[in-house]
Parts: structure tokens; C-alpha cells; sequence
């Protein structure tokens, strides 16, 4: 039987990193629940074993379900009728299984009918659907929505939306309009408060929303006449039982099509304002794409583990000159890389998603009680972390989850450009991963602060002062002398005071920051696990090496006077005579 936990010891490893217990501990809340649930764990090996318990559920499903559907689920996909969308009848079912088996709401509180599991059982549960099918990690983990439902809508929306999430109710997040891509403060759509039925009516077209014939909505819409930018923004429920919403059409995609991506038209659908008016994209739907992109990083993860067994599965079988094509040095060193990319990014994405455990934790609690002076430190702490690792976590891991499909169809050859073979599909749902949710250019806009005011360097130093073995010193040495290369490319671009020409090296930046991270995190992990992450360690350590060279060469052998030979030209060429 088919299991994508019990198969995998890279998750299993990542669910034993000590931070958990802190974690376990402050979503439990010292474990008060015990005695009002029975499902409630009474302490940290308790709340492990529920945890391992939830995530082998949801590896037999993928493994069980949602893989042996996808193949069929790519090929038919979700049809519109009347306004009306819906799912291909192996998606429902893959729905319906997720339903019987109580894993909606994993993250939300018991008293709305949830796990109340922190959020990195939750992604490990997204990686693990991720692997088995891309699509329907896009229906299945806009459970996002409902943690950003519950960070800030009252109590009533609450006990109204959420117990129908755990129950198994789908949520859209409509943010993006034909005329409001990234850029979320051109958004029109209008909402209007109607005084005579104390109302609020939404009234425009939103494009490209994923799962967007969903039960609930969070709407991103304009609630103050007469303004154009993010301050007259507010966020909005819109619940699909009350009507006003008809779906035009869904989008012809090149990939992930298990889920309908769709363009809506709202006319005079009734909402409800969720928080306060003015926030909507300044604070909550801020939250939102944070979570929305450590999904995706999960996503790409899981791409990369598919990629990666199917590669090796293939190579194993495919003989060439008498020989599987896995014993050719040109084929083994393109499976190291898919693995060490893969074990690298997973690393980022466990230690991110740690992180935004601890500081949710802190701001659910603040809802209940003043938080001390050393629990703001703390929260402050790990919030920061965890806004600096987002943005590097999503425009890399996708990068490299890319590469690695990539790679993947290479080892495969002319087969791997036929529908017959998973690695086709996996090209196709992979390539949407460096563009939604905010492209690789935006987490490079969103990641580069951190690297300018130290974000970055003051945890590597941090990760520098974790003893290693005798024989990983001289690794540890080596990855000193990329954080002093990174910091000195820093200086010298900042030094110019020059913010086109900070800009432009921004990308090479971010990813000489990105690659001491994740080398250092596979360093940790080589430690503790050898016969999982030594190969992979050496492996990236390499690769990276390569890449900080290229970066830095870059920099230092720019000429800022050649940045008018790469400026947009806005001028047309005169016609030849």
C-alpha cells in the first residue's frame, strides 16, 4: 500500500526538529484542550504521535487516491455549465475522501471542529499532495483563506464560516482583476454599503482566481469612493448560498488542471466586511499571500520529490549501451542535483514554516491575554524570520523546482516529452509555480530589504555557531567565507547609493543570502542524518559554489554604466530606408 509519509524520511525528520516541542506547547496552549476534546493531546510526546498519526493519514490518501487519479484528472478537468463550475468526478472524489477522512480545517481550533495542528504538520500535508497531484493542492490548500478568516474576522464570522471549512467547504481568495495583476492597489472592483438593508454589494469582474466557483470567497474590493491606491482597499466575505456571483469562464491553462482557475463576475452579491475598513490589502490580504506562498513553496517541494523518484525510477530501468542509464556519470549527476535541490529547498520550507508557527502562536495568544516583555521579543523575533524566508523560500524553491522537472525530462529523453509519463504533467504544473502567488522578481522586491539591513547575516552567524564533527569543520569554514563574499557584495553595491543599480544586482543578491541558507540548513541536517543528507550536502555544497561564483563575478565585473544597454527601450528604431 502506497504511503508518501511512511515512504519519506526527509518529512519524518523535519516533524522531529526540537523547535516543534515550543511550537506543540504554545498551539496547545500548555495542553488545556485535554480535558474538553478527547482527540487532545496531554503533552509534547502525545501531540507528536497525533501529528505522525494525521500526516500517515493524509500519505495513504495521496499515495491510495489523489495520485492514481491525477493522470486522468489532467486529461478532463473541471467543465462550466451555466455559470456554474464543476470538478472533474476523480477531483470530487479525491474531495470527498478528504472530507470522510476529517483532514479540512487541519490548522483551525477544535471548537470550530478543526485539528488545531500547528502550521508545519500542515504543510507537510501540502508537500505530500503536492507529490501526488499539483492540481489539487490548489483546492485542497486554500485552506489559507480560513486561517486568514479566523486571524481577522469577528467571533460571529467565525462560528459561521469555519465549522463549514472543517466540514469540508472549499474557499477562494479573489484578489486579481484584468487590470490588477501584481499590481493589487489598481483592484476596482467595487463594494458598496447599501444603508436602507445595512448591506454591503459587490459589484466588478475578478480574473485568474483559483477554485473559483468555491463556497466561501475572501473578495478584495474597493470601499472608499474616489481613491485609487491600497488605502481604500477592505476585504470581504462573500459566501456562494446568497448568489450575485456567476463564473464566465474557466482559463484554458498549460498546467495544474485538476482545479478551475476562473474568471468571475460579481453583480450586486451580497459580503460582509471582514475586519476593519482601509486594510484589506495593507494588512489582511498581506497575510494571506504570505500563507498562499508558503504553500506554493510546498508545492514546488513536492514537485521536486515527485520529480526525483520519477527520474531515478526511470534511469534505473532505461538501458543504454548494456547498461541502466543511472551508471552514466553525465545521468548520475543530474539525479544528485534533483536530490539536493529537493532536500535543500524542503529544509528552507520547514525551517520558514517553523517559524510562522511560532509567531501565530504568539498572536493568537495576545488575543487572549497580554503577551510579557520576552514573549513580544520572542514573537518580534520569529515574525521578522519569518517575513525575511517567505520571500527567498518562494522565488527559489520555485526556481529550483523548475530545474529539476526540467532535468527530469532530460534523464527521460523523447519519452519524457509524451503524455504517457508523469514527468510531461509535472513540467506543465511546475512552470505556474514561479508566477503566482507573486512572481520570482517580487520575492527578490519583497527579500532584498533583508538583505540590506541584515536580516539574513545576523541568522547565518547564528547558524555559524552550531558545533559541527571534525569532519564537517572545513565545510563550515568554507560556507564562513561565502556569508563574508555575500556581505562584501552587499557593501559594494550599496556603497554606490544607487538604487537602479541596487535593483538590477537584487536578484544575485538574494540568491548569494539564498544559498548560504540553504547550505547551511543541509549542513545541520548532515549532522543529525547522515545516510539522509551527507550525499545531498556535499552535492548542493558544490552546486552552490558555482553559483555564488557566477553571482559575485557578476557583480564585480559590472560596469554601471552599461545599465542603459539593458533599460526597456521606450523608443521605436527608425524604420531602414
Amino acid at each position: 500500500m502506497a504511503n508518501f509519509y511512511t515512504d519519506n524520511p526527509h518529512i519524518q525528520y523535519h516533524l522531529q526538529h526540537p523547535l516543534m516541542e515550543r511550537i506543540a506547547q504554545l498551539k496547545e496552549r500548555d495542553y488545556a484542550d485535554a480535558d474538553q476534546y478527547d482527540y487532545a493531546p496531554s503533552d509534547y510526546a502525545d501531540a507528536l504521535d497525533s501529528y505522525q498519526r494525521v500526516l500517515e493519514v493524509v500519505g495513504e490518501v495521496c499515495g491510495e487516491v489523489i495520485a492514481p487519479n491525477a493522470a486522468d484528472v489532467d486529461l478532463t478537468g473541471p467543465t462550466l455549465h451555466e455559470g456554474r463550475v464543476s470538478y472533474d468526478p476523480l477531483t470530487a472524489q479525491n474531495l470527498d475522501t478528504v472530507r470522510q477522512t476529517g483532514l479540512m480545517g487541519m490548522s483551525l481550533p477544535r471548537r470550530y471542529g478543526g485539528l488545531n495542528m500547528p502550521i508545519t504538520p500542515y504543510i507537510m500535508a501540502a508537500d505530500m499532495v503536492s507529490r501526488a497531484d499539483a492540481s489539487f493542492e490548489n483546492l485542497w490548500g486554500l485552506q489559507d483563506c480560513a486561517e486568514t478568516l479566523y486571524e481577522f474576522g469577528s467571533e460571529d464570522q467565525r462560528e459561521c464560516f469555519l465549522p463549514r471549512v472543517c466540514a469540508g467547504e472549499t474557499m477562494s481568495m479573489d484578489l486579481t482583476e484584468p487590470d490588477a495583476g501584481s499590481d493589487l492597489q489598481a483592484v476596482m472592483l467595487k463594494a458598496t454599503y447599501n444603508e436602507a438593508d445595512q448591506q454591503w454589494y459587490l459589484n466588478g469582474v475578478k480574473r485568474f482566481i483559483t477554485n473559483g466557483d468555491s463556497d466561501i470567497h475572501l473578495v478584495l474590493a474597493r470601499s472608499e469612493e474616489g481613491t485609487k491606491d491600497a488605502r481604500g482597499l477592505s476585504m470581504f466575505i462573500y459566501d456562494a448560498k446568497n448568489g450575485g456571483v456567476t463564473v464566465r469562464r474557466i482559463e484554458n491553462k498549460m498546467g495544474i488542471k485538476g482545479v478551475p482557475t476562473c474568471e468571475l463576475v460579481f453583480k450586486d452579491a451580497p459580503a460582509e466586511l471582514c475586519g476593519e475598513r482601509r486594510l484589506g490589502l495593507i494588512r489582511y490580504v498581506m497575510s494571506l499571500m504570505n500563507g498562499a506562498r508558503l504553500g506554493i513553496m510546498a508545492q514546488a517541494v513536492g514537485i521536486s520529490e515527485a520529480a526525483y523518484r520519477e527520474a531515478k525510477a526511470y534511469a534505473a530501468e532505461r538501458h543504454q549501451y548494456g547498461h541502466a542509464i543511472d551508471k552514466f556519470p553525465a545521468v548520475y549527476e543530474m539525479l544528485a542535483l534533483i536530490r539536493a535541490k529537493a532536500d535543500a529547498t524542503r529544509a528552507h520550507l520547514y525551517e520558514t514554516s517553523r517559524f510562522v508557527d511560532m509567531y501565530k502562536a504568539y498572536d493568537d495568544i495576545a488575543r487572549e491575554r497580554k503577551l510579557t516583555p520576552e514573549e513580544r521579543k520572542e514573537q518580534k523575533y520569529y515574525s521578522r524570520l519569518a517575513d525575511a524566508y517567505t520571500p527567498i523560500g518562494k522565488g527559489m524553491s520555485t526556481e529550483l523546482a523548475n530545474q529539476n522537472v526540467y532535468d527530469c525530462i532530460q534523464i527521460y529523453g523523447g519519452s519524457g516529452y509524451m503524455k504517457d509519463y508523469t514527468c510531461e504533467r509535472l513540467y506543465r504544473d511546475v512552470r505556474i509555480t514561479n508566477i503566482y502567488e507573486g512572481t520570482t522578481q517580487l520575492q527578490v522586491v519583497a527579500a532584498i530589504r533583508h538583505v540590506t539591513t541584515g536580516t539574513y547575516f545576523a541568522r547565518l552567524e547564528e547558524y555559524q555557531q552550531v558545533a559541527v564533527s571534525p569532519e564537517w569543520q572545513e565545510t563550515k569554514e568554507l560556507l564562513a567565507t561565502w556569508i563574508e563574499r555575500a556581505k562584501a557584495c552587499t557593501e559594494l553595491i550599496t556603497a554606490a547609493k544607487d538604487q537602479t543599480l541596487l535593483d538590477y544586482h537584487a536578484r544575485r543578491l538574494v540568491e548569494m543570502c539564498g544559498h548560504c541558507i540553504f547550505a547551511h540548513l543541509l549542513l545541520i541536517a548532515a549532522q543529525e542524518r547522515p545516510d539522509l543528507y551527507e550525499h545531498s550536502t556535499h552535492v548542493y555544497i558544490q552546486y552552490a559554489s558555482g553559483e555564488m561564483d557566477k553571482c559575485e563575478g557578476q557583480i564585480r565585473r559590472f560596469d554601471p554604466k552599461q545599465l542603459q544597454h539593458y533599460a526597456v527601450q521606450t523608443s521605436t528604431p527608425a524604420a531602414e530606408a
